[in-house]
């Protein structure tokens, strides 16, 4: 197996078709595929999330750290058949973390694991991650669609929603119009990892 860089489209295209978030990340850098000769067994996404510099400095207390020095997992799904054996997501993990060492000066690897959806990184655990904590949040689910989406990401919604409250914005979406859209609020917690990968010399 091997990880490479790959066309934007057709990573897009799998992630849609396998992945439970529909919803791409808006900073992404790297769209990269872990193939067996020529097959595609899954995807990855580098790139930052909603506030990456703000990221990056509160999770270390380091305000001279950038952006420049880490990528975040935006997205990770596999063929559904490779989900099921025990270690094919640690193998590739460490085929991307060889990656990053490969091409790219960052130093750290950082991820959140989806604890609202049941996933509390154990595939991170097992390939020796460290345990950054966890914070609470909340997101909405689309009953229809199945799909979740972040506050941040609810802006159309939002804004909907207070022009038929009458007001000039919402924060927040109301119970009233959360019950006429089949959404429902779901609070859980986000559990966040990462890896070294170099160090500053």
């Amino acid at each position: 197996m091997e990880i490479k860089e790959m066309e934007k489209e057709t990573a897009i295209l799998f992630i849609q078709k396998y992945h439970y978030s529909k919803i791409m990340p808006r900073l992404t850098k790297h769209y990269l595929g872990v193939f067996d000769d020529n097959l595609l067994l899954g995807v990855f996404t580098l790139g930052w999330g909603t506030q990456p510099l703000q990221t990056i400095q509160k999770i270390f207390n380091n305000h001279k750290l950038t952006t420049k020095d880490y990528f975040e997992i935006g997205k990770m799904c596999f063929l559904p058949e490779m989900n099921e054996t025990g270690y094919f997501g640690c193998q590739v993990i460490s085929l991307l973390v060889k990656w990053m060492k490969q091409n790219t000066d960052c130093l750290f690897l950082y991820t959140l694991a989806d604890g609202i959806m049941g996933k509390p990184g154990f595939v991170y655990q097992a390939s020796n991650f460290r345990y950054l904590g966890s914070f609470k949040t909340l997101v909405y689910l689309d009953k229809n669609t199945g799909e979740k989406i972040h506050p941040r990401s609810a802006k159309t919604l939002l804004e909907e929603n207070a022009k038929i409250d009458g007001v000039a914005k919402r924060f927040w979406l109301t119970y009233d119009f959360c019950k006429e859209k089949s959404i429902d609020v779901i609070q859980g917690v986000m559990f966040r990892y990462n890896c070294r990968l170099h160090c500053r010399k």
